[in-house]
């Protein structure tokens, strides 16, 4: 952002944040909102499409719109005779889509001859007024900058306070466990906490300032923001930097929570809760009664044993940079990871697709936005996500307001993470191809990354190096991709930060393995738990198959 726009975020931050914060949404509020939008999910389509699209010249829509001889009037009636998700399907074999490629600005849109080059920031919704910007590493493009819209503090609070109802967790004591700006997850959940009424006793990072190299406004807006809500009378805490290794000063907290109250909330990734569970084991620590959420890594089978042998209850949320919540946990799952979409901001469709480097195919997820303060304006746009998507009814206070739609086994079929940090993928893809091969020999060939997870459930980022290539001090290697990561920009060197703490980072000497397609992809993403929601074949044949042709 430019001086001036981060000057006016700041000013409408100051102004709009502590009443905000002041009012503290009740349950009961956040029914009705979130009853209100679903009954009007219809006209918020419409209106947003109408201002975002057809009001606005500029948009990356509306030459679809053309190629589809479609007007507003023409779609507006159609909404109306047919419902919202026939005109969604309409609209899709029309042309007005976006594939998760095209929306990422690596290829241009195509549609009947005309060619139309696009790039993320493209698909802002003109709606949204930023008051902070974030930014992501990633993870198949160019570092992707978010931001938020003060105004969707209240939709953000009505869905956290459902989710802690579902959960038996009205009132009980939070923390979090995760990072400061420019990672925007860690202040996203202490303000709709507080908002909510409910801010966190703790805010444990893993990351401190003087780990960042880059930019420091980062770290001043974070305890700007803070210092600005402990003036509007809400008791947010600061963050405390407890380093992975130092994970059961968490646990500590949750067990010291749950003896004080009965039960504790922790906002959490997958891999810093195994190490949280791991310490409370050792330590001999009973943390039953303790319920930890988060998203941004798959809850798997492999983590959640480790995280439940310490008594904790696992819970997941779907998140993505670019939209913030999609779906939240289940009160009754019928497995880890079943959350409720959120059908009052999101229509959620899901579209064939083959996996780049094989001949795989999964059904992605396709969203179309509903929520007018969204940050991007998403219609039929495709994610790097798929699972299972189907209706149930398991009668949680969610299922109870109508949201009965259900996701499960969410995994993303582009993306490596590592203590819940997306890849710098373009970023990591020239470190590869460019800068080992300049600096300890070989070719683009010899050098791949691999992610996978360990027997105590931990994601690990391994660099499988040709034994062609002689390197004597592998742990040069390790630093050279470290420092270029942090050369990358804020959210690469908020990457970097994790992985040398957390020592994600491995080296392993072994040739690249190659496609059946006949392709090496210098990143790769180890076989693991998949869904068979895309495939007839069971499961265990599914992991064969994968396992055979999985993307590398």
């Amino acid at each position: 952002m430019s001086l001036a726009t981060d000057f006016r975020a700041a000013a409408g931050l100051v102004a709009g944040l502590p009443p905000l914060l002041r009012r503290r949404l009740s349950l009961g509020q956040a029914r009705d909102l979130i009853r209100r939008c679903l009954d009007e999910r219809e006209a918020a389509f419409l209106s947003i499409v109408e201002r975002g699209i057809f009001k606005f010249a500029s948009s990356p829509y509306r030459p679809l719109f053309d190629a589809a001889d479609c007007t507003f009037g023409d779609l507006a009636q159609m909404v109306r005779t047919h419902g919202l998700d026939h005109s969604l399907n309409v609209l899709r074999d029309a042309g007005v889509y976006v594939t998760f490629e095209e929306f990422k600005g690596r290829t241009p849109m195509v549609r009947n001859g005309r060619t139309i080059r696009v790039k993320t920031s493209d698909f802002t919704n003109p709606g949204h007024r930023p008051s902070l910007r974030t930014q992501t590493s990633g993870t198949t493009g160019q570092p992707t900058s978010s931001s938020w819209d003060l105004a969707g503090l209240t939709d953000r609070s009505a869905h956290f306070l459902i989710a802690q109802d579902a959960l038996g967790l009205t009132g009980a004591p939070l923390a979090l466990w995760r990072g400061m700006l420019p990672a925007g997850a860690g202040l996203s959940f202490v303000l709709t906490a507080s908002a909510a009424g409910n801010p966190p006793e703790r805010w444990f990072t893993p990351i401190a300032p003087r780990d960042l190299t880059s930019s420091k406004k980062y770290p001043f807006a974070n305890y700007s923001i803070l210092a600005l809500a402990r003036l509007s009378g809400v008791a947010v805490p600061w963050p405390e930097h407890v380093p992975f290794d130092q994970a059961l000063v968490v646990a500590q907290w949750a067990g010291d929570a749950v003896k004080r109250h009965g039960r504790c909330s922790l906002s959490i990734q997958g891999s810093a809760a195994v190490r949280m569970a791991l310490a409370a084991v050792e330590a001999g620590l009973d943390l039953t009664g303790t319920t930890i959420s988060g998203g941004g890594e798959p809850m798997t089978r492999a983590k959640g044993r480790v995280i439940e042998s310490a008594g904790i209850r696992c819970r997941q949320n779907y998140y993505s940079n670019e939209t913030g919540a999609i779906g939240k946990s289940c009160g009754n799952p019928c497995e880890e990871g079943d959350v409720h979409l959120l059908t009052d901001s999101w229509v959620l469709r899901q579209v064939r697709r083959q996996v780049p480097g094989t001949s795989l195919e999964v059904d992605a997820f396709q969203l179309t936005t509903l929520n007018s303060t969204a940050p991007f304006l998403l219609l039929n746009v495709e994610l790097d996500d798929y699972g299972i998507v189907e209706e149930r009814r398991c009668g949680c206070p969610f299922d109870t307001l109508g949201l009965t739609t259900h996701i499960r086994r969410i995994r993303s079929f582009r993306k490596l993470t590592g203590e819940g940090v997306s890849l710098v993928a373009s970023d990591m893809e020239r470190i590869l191809s460019e800068v080992l091969p300049a600096k300890f020999g070989g070719t683009p060939l010899d050098y791949q990354l691999v992610e996978d997870e360990d027997p105590t459930g931990l994601t690990r980022l391994r660099l499988a190096i040709s034994p062609r290539v002689d390197i004597p001090n592998p742990g040069l290697v390790v630093d050279t991709v470290l420092q270029e990561l942090a050369k990358s920009g804020a959210a690469g060197d908020h990457a970097r930060a994790n992985w040398q703490q957390a020592r994600s980072l491995e080296i392993i000497r072994r040739e690249p393995t190659w496609t059946a397609a006949g392709k090496l992809m210098p990143l790769h993403l180890a076989s693991r738990e998949r869904s068979t929601a895309a495939r007839s074949t069971p499961p265990e044949e599914d992991d064969r198959l994968l396992e055979r042709a999985a993307w590398r």
